[in-house]
């Protein structure tokens, strides 16, 4: 069977070698390079833009700006998800450092370079705001006059009483966590290529969401989708970085101004830092116990800055922002607020493990806090409540499929939790944390896939689904070759093209080898029928008696009637059989109550670990490390471990020591000498990962699940160690040197 092996990537050679084609590496005939003129300011009027210094520079073609909006046959000025609130380029006022105000595009990177130094800008400034929880104060400046109080979405989430709930309560415990702004760090910048030909706009993207570009070109430029062509390489990474829609108005829109010729806009890594951020989070948890564990109620109130725009957060607000900061856990009050806030920063939006890994570092930070004020075993406090099969979760749904209790059991039994140990007396002191995670993916969202059989038997998958190094492709190979039984060498699979593949929501939300592997198995289903009809009559019997085996059809019971896929196409004179294959969610919240369904299934995780603490210093040192997720049906055990390995390095970075430092708005550190990933010196000296499957489970995503709980696991941790409560990421050496010493 090709499902549950360890297949290599696809592209695993080609990238150890550097071939593959990233987007960077297309070259086009007469293509011209791109540069973007920023602002320098977080929040300032436009007062004049002279671009003609620039003009007359060698071989600058064209410069965009905002008055180019208003020719006749240009382009809407403003996009957005729900609120159309990004220009563009900025018209009149700026709101974040970094803001495009201009835009050059020349016939070498030098002359483009130059034109953006001469274009001159002048700028009155404004006061700004830049932290979330502040925007909100009445005194607060306003970003955007059409937003007092600069929350631009509030959410609600309404379960049981709550006043009864906290009245039942023995202890009552209240908390605030906060999550800074981090870079997705991606080691392929963002990039686009757009050209313009016979009213036809064709765009090369590192986009993990093409069709969500396609439709945002269209609507701007007044075309239908179908006059928009999205095609997308492989890309270098992605973490939710690329998931909606970021260069693509710009370069199109610069294509547009230069006629037919392709315009290439790559990011400089500097630029990274002000393009998309995660998003600032501000959240107050306030939990109700009873002395024997049991909790009574939960209310949150959440905070997210969005940065300047709205972006893509109303839709992530809804779902994410609103249920991924409960926990998986019974309880019977629960009420959550969640807000969208404007601030004076760059936009914030999709960032791995999005609201998941701000909401498990403060729900299970606090049971943590929780559990020690009980003078009970935090491990014990989790099992008295998680959610178990057929339990009901606070937005009404009933959870299936709920393993919270074999994640959490299973990483804490490698770690030795039961186990005595050395907790240290002098300068290095140890301590063991743990934590849980729930998150949901989309509760609406459609896939689609094409399945092509050939008349010289290779298979052809057609898929939306976006390559970025995760193992997708190969992943969803392994499902088409498993359910029509052709060999797995013999599936190809066609790269996104929204000209040559169908329809699929985007490559984000742990969702694609789930829900895109429903729609291959649909597609498999009805290519294997036809292939029935076809075979019938060549094997002189009904469709209902012959069987597929292997890559040909058989008669029950004649194992000797046996006719290859590629002779039934020959014989019919086809030269292919396609079938098409849908899976559909439709899912969603009521907005002010959050009842509903909230995810299709839930995304389930844990991990335990083991730290060491130099009190003199405050630096952490991570021994070991566990971390468990529950894949419902493994595809490929290596690619799955990989993600969950690779969840745990990423959260370590976001745990330890990510964080975009802003100084009235003006990034500090955008550079990777300055901004800090994990290295291999910060690895665990222990690392161990577990992959938790059920005969009768559903295939669950793997892209983000054990990246959650790495944050409240460490701090967990360090509480034990030193007893230091840290609840500002990132854990920095200072903090929990200060913390040490009652500063």
């Amino acid at each position: 069977m090709a499902i549950g092996r360890s297949v290599p990537m696809r592209d695993a050679e080609a990238r150890v070698q550097g071939t593959v084609a990233y987007l960077a590496d297309l070259r086009l005939p007469g293509m011209l390079m791109a540069k973007v003129v920023r602002s320098p300011f977080p929040h300032a009027r436009i007062r004049r833009l002279d671009p003609r210094p620039a003009l007359r520079i060698p071989g600058v073609v064209a410069i965009l700006t905002a008055e180019d909006f208003n020719r006749p046959g240009a382009p809407r000025l403003f996009y957005g998800v729900d609120r159309k609130d990004q220009p563009v380029v900025a018209r009149d006022r700026v709101r974040y450092v970094g803001e495009p105000v201009a835009a050059i595009a020349a016939q070498t990177p030098e002359a483009a370079e130059e034109a953006a130094q001469a274009i001159e800008v002048e700028y009155e400034e404004l006061p700004a705001v830049f932290d979330p929880l502040a925007a909100t104060k009445p005194e607060a400046p306003q970003v955007h006059e059409d937003c007092p109080g600069n929350v631009f979405l509030h959410t609600r989430l309404r379960h049981g009483d709550l006043e009864a709930g906290f009245a039942a309560a023995d202890l009552i415990v209240e908390e605030t966590y906060t999550t800074p702004p981090a870079c997705h760090a991606a080691l392929e910048p963002h990039g686009v290529i757009a050209q313009w030909a016979d009213g036809r706009l064709t765009v090369w993207s590192a986009t993990q969401a093409p069709f969500a570009v396609q439709e945002t070109l269209a609507e701007l430029f007044g075309l239908p989708r179908e006059a928009v062509r999205v095609i997308v390489p492989p890309l270098g990474g992605g973490y939710g970085g690329k998931g909606y829609v970021r260069l693509e108005p710009l370069a199109a829109a610069l294509a547009w101004k230069v006629g037919g010729r392709p315009v290439r806009l790559i990011l400089e890594r500097s630029e990274e830092f002000v393009t998309l951020t995660r998003h600032a989070a501000c959240i107050r948890i306030r939990t109700g116990v009873r002395r024997d564990g049991t909790l009574t109620a939960r209310q949150v109130e959440a905070y997210w800055g969005a940065g300047a725009y709205s972006d893509i957060t109303p839709r992530l607000l809804r779902g994410a922002g609103l249920v991924r900061v409960v926990g998986p856990y019974r309880i019977p009050a629960v009420h959550v607020d969640a807000y969208g806030v404007y601030t004076n920063l760059p936009p914030a939006g999709p960032f791995r493990g999005t609201m998941s890994f701000e909401g498990a570092w403060a729900y299970e930070s606090h049971m943590d806090t929780i559990a020690h004020e009980l003078g009970m075993d935090p491990l014990e406090l989790r099992r008295r409540s998680l959610l178990r099969p057929g339990d009901r979760f606070c937005t009404g749904e009933v959870i299936e499929e709920a393993f919270f209790s074999e994640c959490l059991e299973a990483a804490a039994h490698h770690l030795g939790w039961d186990q005595p140990y050395e907790k240290g007396e002098g300068v290095r002191r140890r301590g063991r944390g743990l934590a849980v995670m729930m998150k949901s993916t989309l509760p609406r969202s459609r896939s689609e896939c094409r399945l092509v059989l050939r008349a010289d038997g290779v298979l052809e998958l057609h898929t939306g689904t976006v390559e970025m190094g995760q193992g997708a492709h190969t992943a969803l190979a392994q499902i088409a070759a498993a359910e029509t039984g052709i060999p797995l060498e013999r599936v190809q699979v066609i790269e996104p093209d929204t000209d040559r593949v169908p329809y699929d929501a985007t490559t984000s939300a742990s969702r694609s080898t789930s829900m895109m592997g429903a729609a291959i198995r649909e597609a498999a289903a009805r290519l294997k029928e036809e292939m029935r009809r076809r075979a019938a009559p060549l094997l002189e019997a009904d469709p209902e008696e012959l069987i597929l085996q292997g890559a040909g059809v058989t008669l029950q019971g004649r194992p000797g009637a046996w006719i290859a896929w590629e002779e039934v196409l020959r014989r019919h004179g086809l030269e292919a059989l396609e079938a098409h294959g849908v899976f559909e969610t439709q899912g969603g919240l009521d907005p002010e109550t959050g009842q509903g369904i909230a995810s299709p299934h839930w995304h389930q995780g844990a991990g335990a670990c083991e730290v060491e603490v130099d009190i003199e210093t405050g630096k952490v040192r991570i021994l070991r490390y566990c971390a468990a997720a529950y894949a419902g049906r493994v595809i490929n055990p290596a690619l799955a471990t990989l993600q969950n390995e690779g969840n745990v390095v990423f959260g370590l970075g976001q745990a330890l020591m990510e964080q975009i430092l802003f100084d009235q708005g003006q990034p500090v550190n955008a550079n990777m000498s300055d901004y800090q990933i994990p290295s291999l010196r910060d690895l665990p000296e222990v690392l161990e990962s577990m992959l938790l499957e059920s005969p009768e489970g559903s295939i669950h995503g793997l892209g983000e699940m054990t990246l959650p709980p790495v944050a409240p696991a460490i701090a967990n941790a360090i509480f034990d160690a030193v007893g230091v409560r840290i609840r500002d990421l990132p854990i920095t050496p200072e903090k929990i040197w200060r913390g040490l010493h009652g500063e």
